[in-house]
């Protein structure tokens, strides 16, 4: 079922069972910020992104290893060399995205990420090396960039897809269709929000973090935080502004997000946070975050 009926989709993720797949990914990966700099294509419509003068590729490079570093210790994770022709690359959870025995290609709304879609390897490597199946939605005419657009709840396969230029609403039903869900509620996003994965997170099918900011109609925010209480935190706008939304749980027992996200946590989140059963850890990222995305952005995962 794929909706934009709020009352309907509630009804049936509430009698929806937890046992769609595991909560969190099994492994991660990842695209090296080789040739990080401004792409104007993106940043037509990513208002999150830095002016020119704001990048730093050696300082992004360094992080993301730092980044990789770090997620190492906690699943398994391959790094793919990145492509001084395609300057977001570093951001693959848009282009490529898995479910159980398929991997999914995504259709980039800007040129300039189209490239991204047709890379050998990273295809090669979900194909050849795991045996999965392809889903191409590349070619395509309606965007839908992937777990940027559409947040998922992995334990009982529910969707949640936030329409911007970004994502259309036959995309949603596209990227709905190719991980095979069971549910997907279809909303706006408020205006000049580009992916629905800056102001939303599933924290490992028990607890969401939310920016009411990021949406065009309250009664959606009202309706995720309904579906995910006690443990539904809604953020601040200090908190949107800081990438908080950007948020993963590769384990359930931890959420990670960038140094500055977690800088401007308040309390009340931390706390709200501890008593869903998290730890928080962080990685800084100041200089990915020039390209207008954070710390979820650079983690496919692997299902």
């Amino acid at each position: 079922m794929i909706t934009r009926d709020i009352d309907r989709f509630l009804a049936a993720a509430r009698s929806t069972p937890a046992d769609f797949g595991p909560a969190t990914a099994r492994a991660a990966f990842l695209v090296a910020p080789d040739g990080f700099r401004l792409a104007g294509q993106s940043a037509a419509d990513n208002h999150y992104m830095a002016d020119a003068s704001a990048f730093d590729a050696a300082r992004a490079s360094a992080q993301h290893r730092d980044l990789h570093r770090a997620i190492a210790q906690v699943l398994p994770a391959v790094c793919f060399a990145g492509d001084p022709e395609t300057p977001d690359a570093l951001f693959p959870n848009n282009v490529f995205a898995t479910a159980a025995g398929r991997y999914v290609v995504g259709r980039m709304r800007h040129p300039v990420r189209q490239r991204e879609a047709a890379r050998a390897d990273i295809r090669g490597f979900f194909r050849e090396l795991l045996g999965y199946a392809e889903a191409d939605l590349s070619t395509q005419p309606h965007p839908c960039e992937l777990t940027g657009a559409l947040v998922i709840d992995r334990a009982r396969g529910l969707g949640f897809a936030g329409l911007s230029e970004r994502c259309d609403e036959e995309g949603a039903r596209l990227m709905h269709d190719a991980l095979g869900l069971r549910a997907t509620l279809v909303f706006d996003l408020a205006e000049g929000e580009y992916h629905t994965n800056v102001v939303l997170a599933v924290l490992a099918g028990r607890a969401v973090l939310a920016c009411p900011g990021g949406f065009a109609d309250p009664a959606v925010v009202d309706a995720i935080a309904a579906l995910y209480a006690p443990h539904a935190i809604l953020l601040s706008p200090a908190e949107h502004a800081g990438f908080a939304g950007n948020a993963i749980a590769l384990s359930d027992d931890t959420v990670w997000m960038s140094g500055g996200a977690a800088r401007v946590l308040s309390q009340a989140t931390r706390g709200a946070l501890a008593a869903a059963g998290f730890k928080l850890r962080s990685v800084e990222l100041d200089a990915i975050e020039a390209g207008g995305g954070s710390l979820r952005c650079c983690v496919g995962e692997v299902y």
